[in-house]
């Protein structure tokens, strides 16, 4: 019997049997799901418009380019270019323009970056919000030297638009990490104009420093800085823990294992963030747009929404659980992903995609009226999703770190 399951006593819907078509394309592999698989539900009182979805939908992966170096990350600059910049775990950014890959790299710090460990390397790039008239972008990455530290640097773009100057890097953070796993990796400028930062928990297993639910370190926390205009960073006036002495000020929210993923809603400013799981459970975390931050998603007293330190009997507190898991029978550690808010597909807007890097496996999240959280399977591939990618249009991509980049569709 599968290790997901659905908290009855919480779910008013239930999932009507779906049989979802496979793309045509001769890969990925794709396999259509016979019926949504049910995972762990808990509402919450924010809702997602919902006109015109139908859910679950029908989805496919469409190939878009060959990346041969080992995509993790795709984004867009917000400045009206139309081009996608794809990170390379290596320490590459490429410019895709007109859906073809350029040869010259838009930034190359193979040099600073230390990739050979499964869980290192450059995770993600970030533009200014303001990136039209200053040229600032944001990247972290794994530095070679030293310890593996985690490096948050600043860069300007060049006269040549597609070329940034590597001259003006300038590290805006530096934080030890004791393992080499664990690094998160994610960094997102959120609706507020401060730069949001993924931190795990420093790796090795079961969070053996004790790193997540330690408010005097960085490691397994959201961090939210303020970067615009400052030599590095300072801190934002209404961060949770300013002016507390047994906390670091950086913090937005704590107890994550490791949140490779997350991202903001465009249509909500709602927050989503995917923490990958120890040796049971994967979860989907959400935070409202109205959260004042300080928020604890509960590891390592708990992995999803169950007992790990102690197994049993755990004190939850003021954990604030996941509004999604599923166990590893489906899969080993989770990719987040988006909420669509695309043209190109109306069935697919408002639900929150999401995918498994070991199993290939596809899922869409949303909430329905009524405030209960509907989460069903939608497609198994072959992929090794390392991350998904939103456009400047809203339109989501799904990258493989084998080397491809698909374009996610929806399907009649």
């Amino acid at each position: 019997m599968s290790q997901s399951r659905i908290l009855l006593a919480l779910i008013t819907l239930i999932f009507p049997g779906v049989m979802l078509s496979s793309c045509t394309a001769p890969s990925p592999t794709q396999t259509p799901t016979p019926s949504p698989t049910p995972s762990a539900i808990i509402p919450t009182v924010v809702t997602l418009p919902t006109e015109g979805v139908i859910f679950p939908p029908r989805i496919a992966l469409e190939p878009f380019v060959s990346a041969p170096g080992q995509p993790t990350y795709l984004v867009d600059a917000a400045d009206g270019s139309s081009r996608i910049f794809l990170v390379e775990k290596q320490g590459r950014v490429r410019v895709i323009k007109d859906s073809k890959l350029l040869e010259t790299p838009f930034l190359d710090i193979v040099d600073l970056v230390e990739s050979r460990g499964s869980e290192q390397g450059l995770f993600s790039i970030a533009f200014d919000p303001n990136y039209i008239t200053n040229g600032e972008l944001y990247v972290n990455y794994t530095a070679k030297a030293g310890n593996g530290d985690t490096i948050v640097a600043r860069y300007r773009v060049s006269a040549d638009p597609d070329v940034v100057d590597p001259g003006s890097a300038q590290v805006v953070l530096q934080i030890d990490q004791p393992a080499a796993n664990h690094n998160g990796g994610q960094l997102q400028f959120g609706p507020d104009g401060y730069l949001y930062i993924g931190m795990g928990d420093g790796g090795s297993s079961g969070d053996p420093w004790g790193n997540a639910q330690n408010l005097d370190v960085l490691l397994g926390k959201m961090l939210r800085l303020a970067v615009r205009g400052e030599a590095t960073y300072s801190i934002p006036p209404d961060n949770p823990f300013l002016g507390r002495n047994d906390a670091r000020p950086e913090i937005w929210a704590y107890g994550l294992r490791n949140p490779w993923r997350f991202s903001f809603d465009r249509a909500t400013s709602d927050l989503y963030i995917a923490d990958v799981g120890q040796n049971a459970w994967e979860e989907v975390n959400f935070q409202s747009r109205s959260s004042h931050g300080g928020e604890n998603y509960g590891w390592d007293i708990l992995e999803g929404t169950h007992c790990f330190e102690p197994p049993r009997g755990c004190d939850r507190g003021s954990t604030v659980l996941p509004v999604a898991e599923y166990g590893h029978d489906q899969g080993c550690s989770v990719t987040g992903g988006y909420v669509y808010r695309g043209k190109k597909y109306p069935t697919l807007r408002g639900i929150y995609f999401f995918a498994d890097y070991c199993s290939g496996r596809i899922w869409g999240l949303r909430q329905a009226d009524g405030g209960n959280w509907e989460m069903a399977q939608l497609l198994k591939t072959d992929v090794r999703v390392s991350s998904f990618g939103e456009d400047a249009a809203g339109e989501l991509y799904v990258l493989d770190l084998g080397g491809k980049v698909y374009h996610l569709t929806g399907r009649e």
